[in-house]
């Protein structure tokens, strides 16, 4: 009973820090407000979860991780997929060998090997973290893309490190050769199943509802059990589970324009989908603050494994790894960069080069998040013979640290550093629009057309369907007539869309208001209410 009335204590901390992070007087990214509530959980009220980390990686990794890979785009992804691969991969072994050999140093009493498993724990950036802490700076989209992607990919090369380190930790030894090869496995496997799952439960999903039916909601819930398919299923047999999940994302995206689902389904599982995202993004923070009152108590403890006795020696410590993780990132994406300059010179191209602050901002866009967390909690309490893991409350106090470092950091720095910063215009997203508009159109005309030469034979109903035809054909194209034509002054043509959405959203308000005061007088059922008021809500929602 005490375990449900923490969870629940969480869903309204999570519920609470979406209003809290509107009324506080400066800006502040929402998910430090939900780790200061998970705190106040944990250290007030003195309630608190013993933190699994299986089980945090199975129920909130997965569902997460699916909705990123289904829902970012793919464009993009595919587009910068070299830029992305040297993030994810190159980048977390530069910073594993980097960080792994400054820890050491730093702290002599941290081994080397358990200098590398912190480094490589700490190299993964989070995908919820990023997004968060991008909705409040102005980053341009294809940075944003970019960033995105690494932190999809990085998750996966990031704890397979970390598991080899480990392991040489436990044993005292390390085979470079078995580390590639069961990366490779860990990798290309965990695709791999993550494909075969989408492929084949959508598959047999549209079977089923061909030959025996469904219930409406049952493509929503088998939406949310395929990532959970796909990690278990990759996990049982030794593969990247992380990238399952992710490439069963991806995968549902294209299964998605098969265009099969129904409009109906397809909105309501948006809004389920919505809803999930928000709760256990906003738990996973609100668990991160809830772990660190424990933390901090094993401060002491941590303070003398690293052979001092002054306890801000832990800050120190923990802002010069934040510092050297900055430095390592931003020497790899200034090098990357470089190296990218002169292979276009090298192919006659004449690259414009970026300016200095977006190379910042993709520096300082690296934010360690809940991922960090779960995987450093993983860690052995005791060696093989029954001696204690050596430093492993200062690992973890380390870890925690830097995490909430790079979120203050991004969050304070970030927003200042693309201040004022013209970008060039993203043209190519509104061209995208438009086309798709008049290809659409066109196609709905042609099938007006078509249908209009089928009516029936009776005159009543080919009169009626001749008038609604005409009339939808009206309708279809002043849409094609409405794209932008070129040499239109866009300032004009943005004042004219304010204006008509302005007007619409007006009428649909005064639409609403009259079904309410209907049904509240009982002219009207509440079934009939709820029709009509949804109709309107869907026609609103494409206006906002």
């Amino acid at each position: 009973m005490q375990s449900i009335e923490v969870v629940l204590a969480m869903l309204l901390a999570v519920l609470a820090s979406g209003y809290l992070v509107r009324l506080l007087p400066f800006s502040l990214p929402l998910p430090l407000v939900q780790i200061g509530l998970g705190a106040v959980i944990s250290g007030v009220f003195n309630q608190g979860v013993v933190l699994n980390p299986e089980v945090f990686f199975l129920l909130f990794l997965p569902p997460l991780l699916f909705l990123d890979g289904w829902r970012i785009p793919k464009s993009g992804l595919f587009r910068d997929r070299g830029v992305i691969l040297q993030l994810a991969l190159g980048l977390v072994l530069f910073t594993v060998v980097g960080a792994g050999f400054m820890i050491h140093w730093l702290i002599p009493t941290i081994p080397l090997p358990v200098a590398f498993a912190l480094a490589a724990i700490i190299s993964p950036t989070d995908p919820v973290a990023v997004s968060s802490i991008a909705a409040r700076a102005p980053i341009p989209k294809r940075i944003m893309h970019i960033l995105e992607g690494e932190s999809l990919l990085n998750d996966a090369s990031g704890l397979v490190c970390f598991r080899f380190a480990v392991a040489a930790a436990m044993t005292g030894g390390f085979s470079l050769a078995s580390a590639s090869l069961t990366f490779l496995w860990l990798a290309l496997a965990g695709l791999a199943i993550g494909v075969l799952v989408t492929l084949g439960i959508s598959r047999a999903q549209n079977w089923l509802s061909r030959h025996v039916g469904e219930e409406s909601g049952s493509p929503i819930l088998v939406s949310l059990l395929t990532p959970f398919g796909a990690y278990l299923l990759a996990e049982h047999l030794e593969a990247s589970g992380i990238l399952a999940a992710v490439a069963a994302g991806i995968t549902m995206s294209r299964v998605e324009l098969s265009g099969r689902a129904l409009p109906t389904t397809r909105v309501q599982r948006a809004a389920v989908w919505d809803t999930v995202q928000f709760a256990l993004n906003g738990i996973m923070f609100v668990l991160l603050g809830e772990q660190l009152p424990g933390i901090l108590r094993d401060a002491a403890d941590s303070v003398q494994e690293a052979g001092h006795l002054d306890p801000w020696w832990l800050a120190i410590y923990a802002l010069a790894i934040s510092a050297g993780l900055a430095l390592l990132r931003l020497a790899w994406v200034w090098g990357s960069l470089h190296w990218s300059l002169l292979r276009a010179r090298q192919r006659g191209e004449r690259p414009e080069r970026p300016h200095w602050r977006l190379v910042a901002a993709m520096s300082l866009a690296g934010v360690r998040g809940a991922i960090t967390l779960a995987g450093v909690l993983t860690l052995p309490l005791l060696l093989p013979d029954g001696s204690p893991f050596p430093a492993r409350d200062l690992v973890v106090f380390l870890a925690a640290a830097v995490i909430l470092l790079s979120l203050v950091m991004a969050s304070l720095v970030l927003p200042r550093v693309l201040q004022g910063l013209e970008l060039p215009p993203e043209s190519t997203e509104h061209q995208e629009e438009d086309h798709a508009r008049m290809a659409a159109a066109r196609k709905a005309v042609r099938a007006i057309e078509r249908a209009q030469r089928e009516l029936p034979t009776e005159v009543g109903e080919a009169e009626a369907y001749a008038s609604a035809a005409a009339r939808l054909l009206a309708l279809y194209q002043k849409r094609l007539h409405d794209v932008v034509p070129t040499g239109t002054d866009p300032a004009q043509l943005r004042l004219a869309d304010k204006a008509e959405r302005a007007l619409r959203l007006a009428a649909l308000q005064a639409e609403r208001e009259a079904i309410f005061a209907l049904a509240r007088n009982r002219m009207i059922s509440d079934e009939i209410s709820r029709k009509l008021v949804r109709e309107i809500d869907l026609l609103e929602s494409r206006y906002r």
